[in-house]
């Protein structure tokens, strides 16, 4: 339904839309969003069809209103996208100007049962071979808006990542789904980057990467803004890399993140927060509740030893010796997990590994089964230098203070269910293991001190 029935109706055939899917019709969405501007702002009609585009510049005030059986086809040459200023992998940079793209807005949406498609196998090709000027396109971005709403639509084919609000407040995310191929390079599904009151509701996310991240730019990036309170909640993540993950991106901090009722399968990770030592920022006050995980590799993965992109490789990301703490060292802390099940996990039924000198704190496991594989694939859940592949193992945490593990059950797994090294006040009630593929203890500490010891 178009969300304001007394607002002004543009229908993009009055301004020269031809739907068959081969006359460019730019211009076209230009002048309808021009003329509902002209008048404080409308619905820009999109009617049954296929429609071939370059980029869609959004002004405040402005739905964009797609009718089922339409589809919105934007092109695949980079001559349709111009250069816009904008944030890309945490840093502000020029890049080629998102399929549809907004700044500095306020009251904004997309609505309908369309398809907005946003034709990224060229881009693809073109990332891969190092050939394009510019990061490549996101399939919708907004930079510092207020008040945007996304629903009901279908997302498929993004360039690169699908839904991209940085610096935005007050956004809805709804009923929408989202595929892209799984061997599509980084086409993450909604990425929040310095966000402020995000609400995401009952999609269906299938993608090429992570199914939905939380950013907040990296050490290099112009603006320490935190993404901050954010609800996920009734989602279904299907493939990629991560179900729900946090960073690595978040210099400028996580907080207040509310994950309940999803359902992964086959996400290789299914929580998962990542960060190392110079990007600073936190993590903290994250609830995550009600949760089904099916053939993920490993349900949850918390470190700080994250070795991908600029400066992975130097000694201080890697380096398991303790150094000095100050702005550049990221934490993370109050994460609660409650409720979930995971069937047929093949690699570690947790990882955690904090700083030798900032152990990830106060973490809580309550109400959890997990079930190893049958035929489990070696895996690295941490993605990190130095750690040995893992395969049907319990959970494995080091460098952690005020950990407490409540309910939870381990099962099908190889060694003991639980091993923690270098922990600070660790706790377990009501704790199994079952059907273990050996006969080891329930539980091994290596380097724990209990009960405020010194």
């Amino acid at each position: 339904m178009i969300n304001n029935i007394n607002s002004t109706i543009y229908n993009i055939l009055d301004y020269g839309a031809v739907k068959d899917g081969n006359v460019i019709c730019t211009t076209a969405f230009s002048e309808a969003i021009k003329a509902a501007t002209k008048v404080g702002g409308g619905t820009i009609y999109v009617p049954a069809g296929t429609y071939l585009t370059g980029s869609i510049h959004f002004k405040s005030n402005i739905n964009l209103h797609l009718a089922p059986g339409a589809i919105i086809l934007f092109s695949d040459d980079v001559k349709d996208y111009d250069v816009v200023y904008s944030r890309w992998e945490g840093v502000e940079r020029e890049v080629y100007s998102s399929c549809i793209y907004g700044a500095d807005l306020e009251n904004i949406s997309i609505t309908g049962f369309g398809v907005i498609d946003g034709q990224g196998s060229n881009w693809w090709k073109s990332h891969l071979n190092k050939e394009l000027q510019y990061p490549r396109p996101k399939l919708i971005s907004f930079d510092d808006c207020n008040k945007i709403l996304i629903d009901g639509v279908k997302l498929i084919n993004s360039p690169s990542w699908t839904i991209n609000p940085i610096c935005c407040e007050n956004i809805t995310i709804n009923n929408i789904t989202i595929k892209n191929p799984s061997n599509s390079p980084n086409t993450d599904g909604i990425d929040p980057d310095s966000c402020k009151n995000v609400h995401i509701s009952n999609c269906h996310i299938d993608v090429g990467d992570d199914c939905i991240v939380i950013k907040s730019g990296t050490q290099e990036s112009l603006k320490r803004v935190p993404c901050e309170n954010i609800t996920i909640t009734n989602c279904t993540m299907v493939h990629g890399h991560g179900g729900v993950v946090i960073g690595s991106e978040m210099s400028g901090g996580v907080r207040n993140v509310v994950i309940s009722n999803c359902v992964f399968e086959g996400t290789d990770r299914g929580i998962r927060m990542k960060t190392r030592r110079g990007r600073g920022g936190f993590v903290e006050d994250i609830r995550i509740n009600n949760i089904i995980m099916k053939e993920v590799m490993c349900p949850f993965v918390f470190h700080l030893y994250y070795y991908c992109g600029q400066g992975g490789k130097d000694q201080i990301t890697w380096d398991k010796a303790a150094y000095p703490i100050d702005e550049k060292t990221p934490s993370f802390r109050r994460i609660h997990i409650s409720n979930v099940t995971a069937r047929e996990v093949s690699a570690a039924a947790g990882y955690l590994y904090g700083l030798t000198e900032m152990p990830i704190e106060d973490i809580t496991f309550d109400n959890i089964d997990i079930h190893m594989s049958d035929v489990a694939k070696e895996g690295r859940p941490a993605m990190m230098d130095g750690c040995e592949p893992m395969k049907h193992k319990g959970f494995y945490a080091n460098n952690v203070k005020y950990v407490s593990f409540t309910n939870v059950t381990v099962s099908n797994h190889e060694g003991q269910a639980f091993v923690i090294e270098n922990g600070v006040n660790i706790d377990f009630t009501k704790c199994k293991a079952k059907d273990a593929r050996t006969k080891d203890d329930l539980i091994l500490l290596k380097n724990v001190i209990n009960n405020d010891e010194k």
